[in-house]
């Protein structure tokens, strides 16, 4: 019984120290201690400390000697990386699947995308960034290529581990996302080369790397500044 009751408490921790660093209240860096988090959750350490060592599997937490643990810093690199491949990747996904994409898919696909759209003005970003994860989801998985869509699973999955969000960076960005999904929808309704699908989903995905990437540069700057 008490085994079920710490399993269950260690997937409440999970989630709320997840959440908190989806949100940005626990930024890179942040150090999570043990003992003042299991006291805001109402539990022991135990459970605390299995939450981060599966947050730790995920590549969202590192730990560091005579420090213990903290928020994965984001990799520039890395997210570069793996952005622009997955472009490349689900752009071509995106663009096999559009013959196949009846108009049911493409119904819940728009659904999703007015979904996001209502959230603009109460920013959401974890829920955002879920409802991107459909949206995309819809449009990629019937590719007919299995090679092809396991590279894109694998991409989206080292994105999760490299930061859970962008949008919670970048929420200026939500807008200009949620208008490129319906132009992708336009064109898939519309029947367009497959070419041009391609480079619709593969630039959109680059311009989201891209306003990430402006971003951390310039707070980078404006910490610098404030340093010196």
């Amino acid at each position: 019984m008490s085994t079920v009751s710490e399993a269950s408490k260690s997937e409440q921790a999970y989630a709320w120290i997840r959440s908190r660093i989806a949100a940005h209240a626990f930024g890179p860096g942040y150090r999570l201690v043990l003992g003042p988090i299991a006291e805001e959750l109402g539990m022991s350490v135990v459970p605390v400390r299995e939450a981060i060592r599966r947050l730790e599997a995920e590549g969202l937490v590192t730990f560091e000697r005579n420090v213990g643990a903290r928020v994965t810093l984001v990799d520039e690199s890395e997210y570069a990386h793996t952005m622009q491949t997955l472009g490349l990747v689900e752009g071509s996904a995106t663009a096999l699947s559009a013959p196949l994409l009846d108009g049911d898919a493409l119904a819940e696909a728009a659904e999703i995308n007015d979904r996001m759209a209502r959230l603009l003005d109460h920013f959401d970003a974890h829920t955002f960034t879920e409802l991107n994860r459909q949206f995309h989801s819809v449009l990629f998985e019937p590719c007919p290529n299995p090679h092809l869509l396991d590279l894109v699973h694998r991409g989206w999955a080292r994105l999760s581990g490299i930061r859970d969000t962008t949008f919670a960076y970048v929420p200026g960005r939500a807008q200009h996302s949620v208008e490129e999904h319906a132009q992708i929808l336009e064109l898939i309704r519309e029947g367009a080369e497959p070419l041009e699908i391609e480079l619709a989903a593969r630039n959109h995905r680059w311009r989201t790397r891209d306003a990430f990437l402006d971003a951390l540069h310039a707070r980078s700057a404006h910490a610098t500044g404030e340093a010196s």
